[in-house]
């Protein structure tokens, strides 16, 4: 059941950048620009859950005088707090729901970048094999664990293939020739096993070792631009700093365990995240200012109204006590 609920995710997963790769011929061009259009997909989910984070945002000293006035009853201060969030129309719980997308998006993105003949290319396991077999009559070692195939051994196949295309060209469909490199890194590689292999200065190793720590710093950014644009203030940095630590050091073990190809998607999403977080958090701020003049203006015309009302109440009142006779 879990296979077949992995093959609806990465089926679709697959044909974008299998159609994104054709379409720009470049492997790390169509990773960032699938996390542009993922990005597309989710935004009017992230519209809702990022107004609601500025509202949240604009109530933070009345949330601070709850703390003041109920310091010594948690239970009650939860009360108020929850009372206030039904009062602004703020459902908390909304804006981290959708802050964890990048994360479901990761592990079928994952399945597609490191198997990339029978996911990327949507080849059966018997062409796998197939592929193998002539693979390894033209001097290819697959990588073994154990008694099986390695976890990244497709990777190597891929990339063995698309040395020695011209003995592969034409052999199956639906097989295509899969160019690693990007910037003169190659997305196939992983930090941790390249790194074991000794350090190079070359920039084919630094350029691939430098991707899991511009995705953690990245990360690290994105928590305080967050906080920023939601209106929240530096006091509370305090009590979310392992909040805001959790994703840049989970930015980072992604980055050295996992292909290369894999973290420039996680930058490219970090940057995709970054730009929409700005321009929503001042459309949002700018938006809800402007309904909260509305609201206060229109308070203050009905409390005019209920002043002008009461002074012609008053007067009438005089006027009669005035005609009275004494």
């Amino acid at each position: 059941m879990f296979s077949a609920l992995g093959n609806i995710i990465t089926v679709p997963f697959a044909a974008l950048i299998r159609w994104l790769y054709a379409l720009t011929g470049s492997y790390g061009i169509s990773i960032i620009l699938f996390g542009l259009v993922v990005k597309l997909v989710v935004l009017p989910f992230q519209m809702k859950s990022k107004r609601s984070m500025v509202r949240m945002g604009r109530l933070n000293d009345r949330q601070q005088e709850l703390q003041r006035q109920y310091a010594k009853n948690q239970q009650k201060y939860q009360e108020e707090l929850a009372k206030l969030y039904q009062e602004e129309g703020i459902n908390p719980a909304s804006g981290c729901l959708w802050s964890f997308i990048p994360l479901f998006i990761l592990i079928p993105l994952y399945s597609v970048i490191r198997l990339p003949i029978t996911h990327f290319m949507g080849l059966s396991e018997e062409v796998c094999n197939a592929l193998r077999e002539t693979a390894m009559s033209l001097g290819y070692v697959p990588t073994m664990s154990g008694s099986n195939y390695g976890a990244y051994e497709q990777l190597g196949l891929s990339q063995f293939i698309s040395q020695h295309w011209e003995s592969f060209q034409g052999s199956y469909d639906g097989l295509i020739n899969v160019n690693y490199d990007f910037l003169r890194m190659d997305l196939s590689k992983i930090p941790s096993e390249l790194i074991g292999q000794g350090f190079s200065w070359d920039w084919g190793f630094i350029g691939v070792m430098l991707i899991p720590f511009i995705s953690a710093g990245l990360s690290y950014l994105m928590s305080f631009i967050t906080m920023a644009s939601n209106g929240q203030r530096q006091q509370q940095q305090g009590s979310m700093k392992a909040v805001n630590l959790m994703m840049p050091l989970m930015s980072l073990w992604i980055g050295f365990i996992m292909p290369a190809g894999l973290g420039v998607y996680w930058i490219a999403n970090s940057i995709f995240a970054m730009i929409q977080e700005v321009i929503l958090g001042k459309f949002y701020t700018k938006k809800i200012t402007a309904e909260e003049e509305e609201k206060a203006a229109k308070r203050d015309a009905a409390r005019q109204l209920r002043m002008e009302e009461a002074k012609k109440r008053a007067a009438e009142q005089r006027e009669l006590e005035a005609k009275k006779p004494k």
